[in-house]
Parts: structure tokens; sequence; C-alpha cells
């Protein structure tokens, strides 16, 4: 097949109407479809492993503890590496490092199939590969993230991360019931091997993609200051720290559906090998959900707001836990489950949009690590933690108790953790947006700090106190390790902000990384500066020694 020419990956412009199909009008950009097609993939080979992982430990022990850990052992690599796999993203070319994680991910499942080949599989072990695949999906869910919207318009971003939700529900059904073929065919050690092939394959699809690399002229980010720099811009934006209370609280308790599924499964069934076919059904019908909610979520973003879906998304998986615990019949939790996915996918789609929203380009898929570690760190205690509670009581008491706390940590949170006003521009502003632009080269290592003085009409002091507080949060977003704002007590219209860069390059970087929301800002800092000339910048080079 011929490569996919550059051309195809520059978005479509948008169209003059409201397509018939909006949820559907991604895939008409070639190189979306095509990695869309990748991602559809590559979460099949994600449920093929875990289900085959879940239901391979359901062989090797019956406590419900080590059933559940297999969820936690998938999820936790994704938080414990999220930040510096983000970071790499951000600084390596994104293209060839999505076709490096594909590669490890084939690795991880032969290996896989090599121990259950050579009849070397327990429990332990069984957690320790589980942990080796996790940390090939840690390696690749931040840079796809940061991919999706160079490839769309900021309008059809919903409906692209949409789609990438019906690929990663279309997955949960497919991927089960390849899986659950195989398994009952064959043997779990075939869906590893398909596992790995896919996976493979995957890697070479994504090399045919001809993305052109973008150096950075000041050279390559360090990879410590990087994982700063991305902490400090999710500290400082108030939408994002939003956006992950909401994930994490809503992930921690749906984690608890999931995580004693399998268990579950075997609870309709009596026998050592019953229920396979019952898991898949309940995965399907899971997926099945999450796939109707996406079709509708075009009309839901027009009928509420974010968190009143994210609200109503968490109070209908509670119902639906809360049935899934009391069913003493299969079609009923059939039934439960279904709502459990469509409820998921409403709450993750509305969160994980407004995430990319909040994000420039520049730290885009340490943004998204960030959120994906929200998630997995998430889910991983959760499954732990309902996993605990099960052992320790029954199954259904453990879903229960998700079910009472997901709705009530939800409204506690949606009150506590209030949401940024209204939605930044993220675009970048140039180069050349600041007066007083720094020289190309200082000549001198060092820590950098710049003072700039301002001329403020003392009767507005209170008002110019707050924009400045937006200022530092700006610029500890871009990168800046301190900041400060300076009252001169012989002169009370004069102030003096003081920011200190970790060195010269860094401080370059600051003026590549600002948005046009930094430029609205501006504006809004010397509508307040009352001197015939613009501020006075000074910059200082502190010395070592």
């Amino acid at each position: 097949m011929p490569p996919i020419d550059p051309e195809e990956t520059s978005p479509a412009p948008p169209p003059r109407r409201a397509p018939r199909f909006a949820a559907l009008e991604p895939l008409r950009l070639p190189v979306f479809r095509l990695l869309w097609g990748t991602w559809f993939i590559a979460n099949t080979c994600m449920w093929m492993n875990d289900v085959a992982a879940a239901w391979l430990m359901t062989t090797l022990t019956t406590s419900p503890m080590w059933v559940a850990l297999v969820q936690t052992a998938s999820t936790l690599p994704v938080f414990l590496l999220g930040l510096p796999s983000g970071a790499l993203a951000d600084i390596l070319d994104r293209r060839r490092w999505l076709v490096a994680t594909q590669f490890w991910l084939a690795g991880s499942a032969t290996v896989l199939c090599v121990a259950i080949g050579l009849d070397k599989m327990n429990a332990p072990l069984l957690l320790a590969l589980t942990f080796a695949n996790g940390i090939g999906l840690a390696l690749r869910w931040p840079v796809f993230s940061a991919i999706v919207p160079e490839l769309v318009t900021r309008p059809l971003l919903p409906a692209a991360m949409g789609l990438n939700g019906i690929a990663m529900n279309a997955s949960r059904i497919v991927g089960p019931l390849v899986a659950g073929v195989l398994i009952a065919s064959a043997g779990s050690v075939w869906v590893f091997v398909l596992n790995a092939v896919l996976s493979i394959a995957s890697g070479f699809v994504i090399l045919r993609w001809r993305r052109e690399h973008k150096v950075d002229p000041l050279g390559r980010e360090r990879l410590v200051s990087a994982m700063r720099v991305g902490v400090q811009f999710v500290r400082q934006s108030q939408r994002m720290r939003a956006v992950l209370s909401r994930v994490a609280v809503s992930f921690f308790h749906s984690s608890a559906v999931l995580a004693l599924l399998p268990l579950l499964a075997r609870g309709f069934h009596e026998g050592p090998k019953g229920g396979a076919g019952t898991f898949t059904l309940l995965l399907a019908s899971m997926g099945a959900g999450s796939i109707i909610a996406v079709l509708l979520l075009p009309r839901l973003r027009e009928m509420f707001d974010r968190d009143h879906r994210v609200l109503y998304g968490s109070m209908l998986l509670s119902t639906g836990t809360a049935v899934l615990a009391l069913s003493p019949a299969l079609w009923l939790a059939a039934f439960a489950v279904f709502f459990c996915g469509a409820a998921w996918i409403t709450v993750a789609n509305s969160l994980s949009v407004s995430a990319q929203l909040a994000l420039p380009d520049w730290v885009r898929a340490r943004g998204m690590s960030t959120y994906q570690m929200a998630i997995m760190g998430a889910g991983a205690l959760g499954a732990a933690v309902w996993g605990q509670i099960a052992e320790l009581s029954t199954l259904r008491a453990s879903l229960l108790v998700a079910a009472v706390t997901g709705t009530l940590v939800m409204l506690a949170v949606l009150r506590w953790v209030p949401d940024g006003p209204g939605e930044d521009d993220m675009s970048p502003a140039g180069t050349d947006w600041a007066f007083n632009p720094p020289p190309a080269s200082a000549g001198e290592d060092g820590r950098v700090v710049i003072t700039v003085e301002y001329l403020i009409d003392p009767s507005r002091a209170a008002a110019f106190h707050a924009v400045m507080q937006e200022t530092r949060r700006a610029r500890l977003s871009q990168g800046a390790i301190a900041w400060e704002l300076l009252h001169d007590l012989s002169a009370p219209e004069r102030y003096v902000e003081q920011v200190v860069d970790e060195s010269w390059t860094e401080h370059l970087r600051r003026f590549h990384r600002a948005t046009a929301a930094d430029l609205a800002l501006r504006e809004r800092r010397l509508a307040f500066h009352r001197g015939e000339t613009m501020p006075v910048v000074n910059r200082y080079i502190v010395q070592r020694g």
C-alpha cells in the first residue's frame, strides 16, 4: 500500500452546513481513518489481553483479591510512568514513539506466550507479565491522545474523541468475543499469540503515516525539566484540576464493575470452567452501551453542560452497579452493564474533550498523560479496594458500596472543586508577541531573573492584584520556577513583577510557549499601566560561585 501524503494529515476545512451524521464526520479525513483503525486494533489487543489474563487468573486461584489485582497490574504502570511517557511524547518524534510502543506490546505478549507454552505460569508471574503489558499502554496512550488534535479542526475534536470512544468500546466487544472463542476452542495461549501478531502489524501500519517532526529551535528539552513544566502547567490550570478530580472519582468507582466482573460471571454458572461465555456476554453488553452513548453524545452536548453530563453519568453508573449487584438473572445483569458502559463513556468523553481544549500543543502529551494517570491510578486503587472489600465480605456488598458512594462523592467534587471560567484560546501566540523580547543568547549560564516595572493607579490596586494572580499562574504554567509581585513602599504607584527561570534557554522557551490566552492576559495587564512608555523590563543572570 502506498504511504500517506503529508497533505492528507492537514485538517479538512469545516463543512458549510452541519453534516447529517456529525459524530462520524472526522472519518472523512484519510489519516484519521488510518490511525483510528490502528487505535481500534490496539485496543482490541488490550481487551483480548485483559480478558485472557483475568480468565487465566481464575484458573490459577479463586481469591477475589488476586483476580482484582489483574486489573491493578494492567493499569498501575500508566499511573507510575504516565508523566515521563508524556514528556517523552512531547520531546521526541510522536510517530516513532507510537511505533516503538506497539513493538513493546508485541514483545510482552510473546514472553507471556512462552511462559504458558512451557507450563511455567503462576499467579505472581501472570501479574508481572500483565504489568509489563501495562508499561506498553503507559507509553502509548499519551502520544496518541496528543496526536488527535493534530488531525482534526477544533470543532471536530469532540466527534473525534467520541470516535476514539467507539473504537475503545467496539474493541470491548470484539476483543472479548475473539478472546472467548480462542480460550474455549484453543486455549489462552493463542489469545496472546494473536495479540503479538496484531501489535506488530499495527506498528508497520503507523509507519505509513508521514508526519513531519518539527525540531525545536532551542534544542530538545531535558526529561526532568520537561516533567517539571508539565506538572506545573497542570497545577496552575484550574480546568485541568477540575477535570482530573472528576475523572479520578468516576474511574475509582467504575473499576468495581470491571475488576469483579469475571467472578460475577462465574457466579451464574457452576463448575470450574463455567462462565467464560457469560463473561464475554457481559463485556460485550458494556461495550454496546458505550457505542450507543457515543452516537447520542452530540445531542447530549446540546442538552447539558459538561458538569451535568458528568453528574447524570455518575448517577446512571451507580444505578447500573446497584442493579448488577442485586441481579438474580443473567439478562438483568447484561441490562445493568449496558447502562454502566453508556454512563462510563459519557463521563469519559466529556472530561477528555475538556482536557484537550485546556491544553496547548507544546504540553499536550504531558497534560493528557496526567489525565491517563488519574484514570489508571484511580482504577488501580479502586480495583484493589473493591477486591479487598469483596474478600472481607461478598462481591455484591462491594458493588453496593461502590454504587452508593459513587454519586455522593461526585456531588462533593462538583461542589468543592469548581471549574475554570469559560474556555481559553490555547492556539500559539507566536514568538514576537511580547514587548522588549530577549536576545537570542545571553552567553552565560545560570538562573535568569526578570523584572517588569508597572505604574498603577492606587485606586485600582485590588483589580491589578487579581490580574497579576492570573499572571502568576500563566508564568508558572509556562515553566518559570518562581514568581513574586513587589510593591515599592516609597512610591505606592510602583509595582515590580519578578520572574525566575531555570536557565536562559528555558527563559526563551516561555516565549515560544505563549498562547493567544496569554496575549489577551498581557493586554489586560497593560491596561493598568499609567506610564508614558511600556513597562521597563530588566533581565539578570545569577552568577555562580
